[in-house]
């Protein structure tokens, strides 16, 4: 033991790197949440400001930051002494969006009903502990509502992370939460006490509402997505001003048109062509979030929502095929 830790510590990683559950290297993890703090390619972050944004301490931020830049991961800039995404990141993400037919689909589904509703209508994925704004379509009216593609919206204060919890498996969402309380306590404590009604609201309407919580001013619908491709639940959502749509008007004229559009999104997923982010091999789908909520496929088509059965619902909106919700 005492040589294999010296050998990690001279290839500067430390032994409690690897000391994460199951098989999670703990090091590479780390490294994924270096780089999801340049949140934007302009972005310049110093050590500082990373290990801020991490949490991790600065020390181990250096030798991360040192090992992406030599990756092509990230770039340094002496003058500023801090550091940029780098040009092996770029490639890598444009490689990653060769396959844009789905989502122009996508984005051409959610700007007709953006265009219908004052608000912004988002396709999104998970990301540990936040959700990823892939396509967005958004009313020129839209105030208040500014998220882009590439956007990050946290799960815990927002109506489509709490759609994407309570569509989840027992198990799975207590291994996040768990995970939430131990990294980001105040959001497990806000997301906690909303996730029975929130699994009760997803099994008797096929959506979830959430009034004020990201802001006093928003208002927000969800539904969650099972993605077969990336075998993980995606969501399609929208905010909308609180002034203009309160909850009653959120059941009333902004929930059918946001299932519709959901059944419309679930239909093309399922698809041949359902792949959000080009090809990759057959049988081999890419991984999600980075959360225990992509565990092993334990068994398809199980676990359907026994209170939607009376009613015509998105196609596989509320649908898990591993044994979550």
């Amino acid at each position: 033991m005492g040589r294999r830790s010296e050998r990690l510590s001279k290839e500067g990683i430390l032994a409690g790197d690897r000391a994460g559950e199951g098989d999670v290297i703990q090091v590479v993890s780390r490294a994924f949440d270096v780089l999801r703090c340049f949140e934007g390619h302009e972005a310049r972050l110093g050590n500082l400001e990373i290990s801020n944004r991490c949490g991790l301490p600065r020390s181990t931020v250096s030798r991360l930051t040192h090992t992406l830049t030599r990756m092509g991961q990230l770039v340094y800039l002496p003058r500023d002494q801090k550091y940029r995404i780098g040009p092996s990141a770029v490639a890598m993400s444009t490689s990653m969006m060769r396959g844009l037919k789905l989502r122009n689909l996508i984005r051409l589904r959610l700007q007709e009903v953006a265009e219908q509703l004052p608000g912004t209508v988002g396709f999104v994925i998970p990301d540990r502990f936040h959700l990823v704004y892939l396509e967005v379509g958004r009313a020129p009216n839209a105030l208040g509502l500014s998220s882009t593609s590439g956007s990050r919206i946290a799960i815990a204060s927002t109506a489509a992370g709490h759609a994407y919890t309570a569509a989840l498996d027992d198990n799975v969402a207590a291994g996040l939460l768990a995970e939430m309380e131990r990294e980001i306590p105040e959001s497990a404590k806000l997301l906690r006490p909303l996730l029975e009604g929130n699994r009760k609201s997803l099994r008797e309407r096929g959506y979830v509402v959430a009034c004020g919580l990201w802001s006093p001013h928003i208002n927000g619908l969800a539904v969650p997505l099972w993605s077969p491709q990336y075998r993980t639940f995606v969501v399609v959502t929208i905010g909308l001003l609180s002034a203009m749509y309160d909850e009653k008007r959120l059941h009333k004229e902004v929930a059918p048109r946001i299932l519709e559009l959901s059944a419309a999104i679930g239909g093309l997923l399922d698809g041949d062509d359902g792949e959000l982010f080009g090809n990759h091999p057959e049988g081999k789908p890419l991984p999600a979030a980075n959360h225990k909520s992509n565990e092993i496929i334990k068994a398809e088509e199980r676990n359907e929502l026994e209170a939607g059965a009376r009613r015509p619902r998105p196609a596989r909106s509320i649908r898990a095929r591993d044994g979550r919700r």
